[in-house]
């Protein structure tokens, strides 16, 4: 695997969020903070090549939804100061997290779409500061497979109306929204059901598909929705040529909505309580446990049918939520993570052209390194 970097394009992008999900509380293990996180991100290099930006969080302790434009500028000039940008946002569209269901009621709704104006509020701010110039705010529907399977018509009818409802703002904002497809959100735990709640939305210019590379692979074994199920039961791992036909059927579906990409690693398995509460794990690229050659399935959602790349994106995110706090902290996770994602980039990436030339770097983004 080379990781002598080929293309520019895409940029190279760390998720922050792996620092706060599944850990606080009672019982687990301390949350890691943002300048952490940051600091993590910044060290690693792999044959001269470092991450060019970081993916956010929308919550405290990493950024406060009710950040003050003093509060992003200082944000902007910590992350600026690594030689980094940023791209994605996550909206905190959770009843937790001040949001609520989008096939709720009334108020669950509202408080759903005010978490969305918030988030692309700050999009708008970050982009206006100079440290974000590309990049989506990601949603769900906040709501469970067993809430939505108690009306699976209308739960999804009201889950399409409040999405239309964020694209609406999303577009006053000048910002675009993606749907994470994860098996744990009601209404997108499958890949037919995904497809079908974008169509019925029917905003294709404002609102897309994030793929992450772990969920989408449970897509395939129909968790939470076993009629959707693409892989034969008992399937045999070793067999590469029918799992590539099983996500290739799935990307043939999901891969014109998709505008976001997270590189991540499965081992097939899940984690949670009960038969809808179960999302998928995340494990180290090379993990002996990994189901997916990671570069070469990437490439079913970076190149279309006929093998043409799509350059949806102008970024790709590596997500591995739910590491152990130790794992975390090693210098040697990141140098794998990094040989990933440029290996990635150096299978599917590309150099801009003048009809795909990117706006004009950061100012606040001087790059120092090497």
């Amino acid at each position: 695997m080379s990781t002598a970097t080929q293309h520019k394009s895409p940029a190279l992008h760390n998720a922050m969020w792996p620092g706060l999900v599944g850990k606080g509380g009672a019982g687990n293990e301390p949350a890691i903070d943002l300048e952490t996180m940051l600091d993590l991100t910044a060290a690693v290099e792999v044959d001269g090549t470092r991450f060019d930006g970081v993916d956010l969080f929308l919550f405290v302790p990493h950024v406060d939804i009710d950040s003050t434009t003093d509060d992003l500028t200082r944000l902007a000039e910590s992350i600026a100061s690594r030689n980094l940008v940023v791209g994605s946002l996550v909206a905190p569209v959770w009843p937790p997290t001040g949001g609520g269901s989008a096939m709720g009621s009334v108020e669950d709704r509202k408080n759903f779409l005010t978490q969305v104006r918030k988030a692309c509020a700050i999009g708008r701010q970050l982009r206006d500061i100079g440290i974000r110039r590309y990049g989506i705010v990601r949603i769900d529907s906040a709501a469970s497979p067993s809430d939505w399977a108690a009306d699976p018509a209308g739960n999804t009818r009201r889950i399409a109306e409040t999405f239309r409802e964020a694209c609406t703002i999303a577009e006053s904002y000048g910002e675009r929204l993606a749907a994470e497809g994860e098996i744990c959100w009601g209404g997108m735990h499958s890949w037919k059901r995904m497809a079908e709640l974008l169509e019925m939305v029917g905003r294709p210019k404002t609102l897309g598909f994030q793929a992450d590379m772990a969920h989408t692979l449970l897509f395939t074994l129909g968790y939470n929705a076993p009629e959707d199920r693409i892989l034969p039961g008992g399937f045999d791992w070793s067999q590469e040529e029918v799992l590539d036909q099983a996500i290739g059927c799935m990307t043939r579906v999901l891969r014109p909505w998709t505008i976001d990409f997270h590189v991540a690693q499965n081992d097939a398995t899940v984690k949670g309580a009960g038969s809808h509460d179960k999302t998928g794990r995340h494990c180290l690229p090379h993990d002996p446990n990994g189901k997916m050659d990671v570069v070469r399935v990437a490439g079913t959602w970076m190149r279309d049918e006929k093998g043409e790349l799509t350059r949806a994106f102008q970024h790709v995110c590596w997500d591995g939520c739910m590491f152990p706090n130790e794992v975390m902290m090693q210098p040697g996770t990141w140098r794998e993570i990094l040989s990933t994602m440029i290996a990635v980039r150096n299978a599917h990436g590309w150099d801009f052209s003048a009809a795909h030339n990117g706006p004009p770097a950061c100012a606040l983004h001087q790059d120092s390194r090497g």
